[in-house]
């Protein structure tokens, strides 16, 4: 039975786009030389010990359990998830295609890799329940998530691109021995910027779906300036909220249409907005797709830059983290959020 592993694009994501470039997932620990050498986690320990030696005992294990992971456990079928940093809301998916090698022609930080092919496109974090993004966002470079059928789901969101949750999906028995379990298997989430955008992006999507997200768009929009008229539920002919600026609201009229679905979605989406600008005289476009664009649509796009923007639900946190203060008492009720200042570790990385 395959299993699933996350293996992280460098501390900053420096490394994601060369890694999907490539066909590889590849980690640091530039110290450390060729692993092919090693035929048990004691042999990788003592090298960690002899590269690192100021590292604590329970440090030069958990680094020794992820090299080992990395050589040895992750297998040829096995699913890479790649949480992405530079395109922030997203994972990619892959899934390996051999064994561990080492190049020591490449980057110092990405000399041990493993052959992966990528999914072609990312996948939304908007179509993961919040117990499976928490699972994910563990700390370490390399770990195998079971927590809550994690590797059982994860094979669902490659095949169908959808979560079925914990009850929809059995559970996969994590792949590290009793030894490695503790060191690899589901490592400890923290407070990060990133975890705590998750659990607000998953309380958008399952508490605004529908008619809610359009209108949890208008009162951003009107924070943001815009008088803003809301369609009724129902087929609104491409057009959920016109949305103008000036004493009447007709200087710039915004034609928006809202997508709550999770999922990408498609080039017919675009076109009809693109038709509803013409249609109506508006001078630009706004398409808010929690799931973003598929690859048609984002082509299609690209050439209608300049009069249609696209929110997908890493810009919708960041324009509604931008007005909350200003947002309605109904919606900051329904939505209630606090803010604080948290030490940003990653960023000193």
């Amino acid at each position: 039975m395959t299993s699933a592993w996350v293996v992280r694009g460098g501390g900053r994501g420096e490394h994601e786009q060369w890694n999907l470039e490539h066909g590889r997932a590849t980690i640091g620990w530039a110290p450390i030389g060729d692993l092919s050498v090693c035929s048990s986690r004691e042999e990788v320990k003592a090298l960690v010990s002899a590269a690192y030696p100021g590292n604590s005992p329970a440090s030069q294990g958990m680094q020794a359990g992820q090299l080992w992971a990395f050589r040895h456990s992750i297998q040829t079928g096995d699913l890479v998830v790649m949480p992405l940093k530079n395109r922030q809301g997203y994972v990619a998916l892959g899934r390996c295609t051999g064994g561990y090698g080492h190049d020591p022609s490449a980057d110092q930080n990405r000399r041990h890799f493993l052959p992966v092919e990528w999914q072609p496109e990312p996948v939304s974090k908007t179509v993961l329940k919040d117990d499976l993004l928490a699972t994910l966002n563990g700390m370490m470079t390399v770990f195998a998530p079971s927590r809550n059928g994690a590797a059982g789901r994860l094979e669902k969101v490659w095949a169908t691109g959808i979560d079925p949750g914990q009850a929809g999906s059995p559970a996969v028995a994590p792949p590290a021995s009793p030894v490695e379990a503790d060191v690899v298997n589901d490592p400890p989430t923290v407070p990060s910027l990133e975890a705590i955008r998750d659990r607000i992006r998953t309380r958008i999507v399952e508490n605004f779906g529908g008619h809610k997200l359009t209108g949890l768009v208008a009162d951003v929009l009107t924070a943001l300036g815009y008088g803003c008229e809301v369609s009724p539920p129902g087929p609104d002919g491409g057009i959920d909220i016109r949305a103008g600026r000036g004493p009447l609201g007709l200087d710039t009229l915004t034609i928006v249409e809202v997508k709550s679905q999770p999922s990408p979605v498609d080039v017919f989406v675009v076109r009809g907005l693109h038709s509803a600008i013409g249609r109506t005289g508006a001078t630009q476009g706004l398409l808010v797709a929690m799931g973003g664009l598929n690859a048609p649509a984002r082509k299609e796009w690209l050439d209608l830059r300049s009069t249609i923007q696209v929110w997908d639900s890493e810009v919708l946190l960041e324009k509604l983290f931008e007005t909350y203060p200003r947002l309605s008492e109904a919606t900051r009720a329904a939505l209630p959020l606090k803010q604080a200042w948290v030490l940003d570790d990653e960023s000193e990385s």
